[in-house]
């Protein structure tokens, strides 16, 4: 490959539209373009690829669907009542919001699939519980919202696990119970650092909730509670796939807060739908502009020239998992976590596969690399979003998320040599991997 190769000229026109500030998808559109201009190809190839890329794959829909859930949720009120159901629960211990904080994470990821429409949404919300009348530091609160909002797309149903899907054709089925017992081992990662920060930053009590009204909050909070049970029995039951579960999902959402909880109206409903299009929108130019650029990555062999390259290295599963690992670590300061997904992760599958790698526990790690990235200086979107709610300094907020951050590191270590705690439920439900 030459300095003026066709291939490295567009890398730099991405590379350099990304620094300017303009959408990755966009960027990977015009630099594919550019390639196949100085390659002399056919431009039509591009709508070929965006087209049966879009349109061929039903595993696509599930994002906008995901996402509108979401947002229904939100514009509810099923949100504040799983919140009241988190304080009920945990809040009367020391730093017990914060310990809200990180369940109501863990039961949001059942409901949305998204780390931004968790910090978006149930995070804000947080926040503000926290720092009111100074009970917490708003740089923690922030911190730990970001921290905690990881964890949705690691517990099903998740975004970023369909898009690995797409990527890899691996079971969304078996992926999303993959997640499952990394998510909750996140979860308990986090709550252990706020007991430990609770005592020595002497973070308030809040007053418990009376033993008489938890069944009562229980029974109110219980048919958001169950949008998590009917996903799961769904997909694993043989009733819906994915796609059909997301649409259940959002309507599920819908019917709730509409005729149930009475706390949705048309103007919020309108809202939440406008929300979800331009969320979907987004995301519909970054996968369009990936499935391009992938084509040219296919052009160019990459793939099949880097398996080459790790071969010579004589890499075994461990060697390269390390690898993968810190390489997708490093690319998560600097790219979108969807990103990622959709350029480089492709590169590594054809290695893996040949590694003898299971397709679902490569996943599994692979996505919680990526969502580390979200709470990762310098590009860390998790820490811009809640830095913006909260007012904090981003320094500060930094400072708090580290050990956060290296606590879930730990748990990408675990997950990534022990591959039984990935795939130990996938398998007692009947995966083969």
């Amino acid at each position: 490959m030459t300095l003026t190769s066709p291939f490295l000229l567009a890398i730099v026109a991405i590379t350099v539209l990304a620094l300017i500030g303009q959408p990755i998808g966009l960027a990977m559109l015009v630099g594919s373009i550019f390639y196949l201009v100085l390659a002399g190809a056919d431009l039509g190839t591009v709508a070929e690829q965006f087209l049966n890329g879009m349109y061929s794959n039903f595993v696509i829909l599930a994002v906008p669907l995901f996402i509108l859930a979401a947002e229904l949720m939100n514009s509810g009120s099923l949100t504040e009542r799983l919140l009241r159901f988190c304080n009920a629960l945990v809040g009367r211990f020391r730093g017990g919001l914060a310990q809200v904080n990180v369940l109501q994470s863990v039961i949001f990821a059942g409901m949305s699939g998204s780390a931004i429409a968790d910090a978006a949404g149930s995070g804000k919300m947080m926040q503000h519980m926290m720092t009111k009348d100074g009970r917490y530091p708003p740089s923690f609160a922030a911190a730990l919202t970001a921290a905690s909002a990881v964890i949705g797309p690691i517990i099903p149903p998740s975004i970023p696990m369909v898009l690995y899907a797409l990527v890899s054709d691996a079971s969304i089925g078996f992926l999303f119970l993959g997640g499952v017992v990394p998510g909750i081992m996140m979860g308990a990662a986090q709550s252990a650092i706020i007991a430990t920060t609770a005592r020595r930053r002497k973070f308030p009590v809040e007053p418990p909730v009376p033993l008489r009204q938890i069944p009562r909050i229980t029974w109110d909070s219980l048919p958001a509670l169950m949008m998590p049970v009917v996903l799961m029995v769904g997909i694993y039951g043989g009733v819906t796939t994915p796609t059909e579960a997301a649409a259940v999902a959002a309507c599920y959402a819908l019917v709730i807060s509409v005729l149930l909880y009475r706390s949705i109206s048309l103007r919020s409903l309108y809202a939440s739908l406008l929300t979800s299009a331009r969320t979907t929108a987004s995301i519909g130019m970054l996968i369009a502009g990936a499935l391009v650029f992938n084509y040219v990555v296919t052009i160019e062999n990459i793939p099949d020239s880097i398996r080459v390259l790790l071969t010579d290295w004589n890499l075994n599963q461990i060697g390269f998992l390390i690898f993968v690992n810190v390489l997708l670590l490093v690319l998560g300061c600097v790219l979108e976590g969807t990103a990622i997904l959709l350029v480089i992760v492709p590169v590594f599958i054809p290695t893996a596969q040949a590694l003898g790698i299971d397709m679902v526990h490569f996943g599994v790690v692979v996505v919680v690399n990526t969502m580390l990235g979200l709470i990762t200086p310098p590009y860390g979107m998790l820490l811009f979003i809640v830095g913006k709610t909260s007012g904090a300094p981003l320094r500060h907020i930094v400072r708090d998320t580290m050990p956060f951050l290296i606590a879930m590191l730990a748990v990408l270590v675990l997950i990534t040599f022990v591959p039984d705690l990935v795939l130990w439920l996938p398998r007692l439900l009947g995966y083969q991997g």
